[in-house]
């Protein structure tokens, strides 16, 4: 596999990191050459950016020949058949480290530029390098992670030798690595364009990357006098937030709405996935069908948010939630300037589907036929802008290859559409 450059080899990467999105990740960079790789990684996931700093210890005489690695928190790493067979002395050794040591904590407060260092304990981190050949470094980087009271390490590269990524393997919970080429001689071989990275890029795009990056929290809605648990995620100058209505048997933990919301949050958009109903109330079946109740825990929780705010809101529902999402975007002074309804029963909103204002789009799978019909006669029954898509060949869970994908593009289009400001 060949990469046009740092950056190409970083999106390229970043899809095979999509699992890692529900893990909150942190994305470390190993500067200066992984930190362009990183920058898309952090960028795709959402995920905040900070580098990594390990410096190489060379032999004397034959610098580019490393014989371990020294990185922040005092972690060394040291090949001791290298140095053997290189004739490397105690006195050298530590003459070399020390050396070294300056750099690193020169380095590190350079690059961060005034920034303190993400902190990491009980996260999940990806240690992220534009490639790996001797893994010394890299092993460094993970152990540093690990000593700073990382929770989950996984080290992603977009290129390495097979021997290498497979003891890598062993310093962490996971190795990605996109390309493990037999005839592997030097990490720019794989590159088109392998340009040295600068201080100066290093340093600008980690300025750049909060920009890019999004706060989460957990959060506490109180909804008529019942707090319910919700996941709030806003990127930075978000323009509008989508409030989340989960379907029968849902929660705000669906991997389907989390990967939609993924979406949304990469297009600017902030999220809100929340429990419409207690613990204790989703006990009874009933209440899953209370589009009474669900609606006005969703008119609640909407105007908590609208407080919280000063943007746009949209709702975004899924089965029974859709129906919640239209009965409360019906009311007159409901906040809610978009709809997407993924799979939903919009005709449980009855009467007040007449009363949407609300530009709406109905989202069904081609092969729920049943969902079909009853999302045409909503339709049928809605005075507001709407449209109604099809995904070929989806059933009701959209579990089919790119069925969920199709959803996340049409919601985010619709969204940013109905949403945000035009330009």
């Amino acid at each position: 596999m060949l990469f046009t450059d740092r950056a190409d080899a970083g999106r390229q990467l970043a899809e095979a990191l999509r699992h890692l999105e529900l893990r909150d990740p942190v994305v470390l960079g190993l500067p200066r050459g992984g930190v362009p790789v990183a920058y898309e990684v952090a960028r795709a996931l959402g995920a905040p950016l900070d580098v990594i700093v390990v410096r190489k210890l060379g032999v004397p005489h034959h610098p580019e020949l490393g014989f371990g690695a020294i990185g922040e928190g005092g972690v060394r790493v040291i090949s001791d058949e290298i140095v053997r067979h290189a004739g490397v002395r105690e006195a050298q050794v530590r003459s070399v480290e020390r050396a070294e040591e300056a750099e690193l904590l020169r380095r590190a407060a350079a690059y961060r530029a005034g920034r303190t260092r993400l902190p990491l304990h009980g996260r999940a981190v990806v240690v992220v390098d534009d490639g790996v050949a001797t893994g010394a470094t890299a092993r460094a980087a993970c152990q540093v992670v690990r000593a700073q009271g990382a929770a989950y390490v996984a080290l992603a590269v977009p290129v390495a030798s097979p021997d290498v990524a497979a003891r890598l393997g062993e310093d962490v919970d996971e190795i990605v690595c996109l390309s493990t080429p037999v005839l592997f001689s030097a990490v720019g071989e794989w590159y088109r364009d392998f340009s040295q990275t600068s201080d100066e890029e290093v340093v600008a795009l980690l300025a750049r990357a909060p920009a890019d990056g999004v706060t989460a929290e957990t959060v506490e809605v109180d909804a008529g006098g019942v707090p319910l648990t919700g996941d709030l995620v806003l990127p930075a100058d978000a323009g509008a937030v989508v409030v989340f209505a989960h379907g029968s048997g849902s929660s705000r933990l669906s991997p389907r709405n989390r990967a939609v919301a993924t979406a949304l949050n990469r297009a600017g958009l902030g999220t809100l996935l929340f429990d419409l109903l207690t613990p204790g109330e989703e006990v009874y079946r009933a209440n899953v069908f209370d589009i009474g109740l669900l609606s006005a825990r969703l008119s609640d929780t909407t105007r908590w948010l609208r407080n919280r705010v000063a943007v746009p809101v949209g709702s975004f529902g899924a089965s029974t939630g859709a129906a919640a999402a239209l009965r409360a975007a019906a009311a007159p002074d409901s906040g809610i300037g978009a709809v997407v309804s993924r799979g939903g029963r919009p005709d449980l909103a009855g009467v007040d589907l007449s009363g949407v204002r609300a530009p709406t789009l109905l989202i069904v799978g081609g092969e729920d036929t049943t969902v079909i019909d009853l999302n045409r006669q909503a339709q049928a029954a809605l005075y507001c802008e709407n449209r109604l898509e099809v995904v070929p060949g989806a059933t009701h869970l959209f579990e089919e290859p790119g069925a969920l994908d199709r959803v996340a593009d049409l919601a985010r289009d619709w969204f940013t559409t109905h949403l945000l400001p035009p330009g």
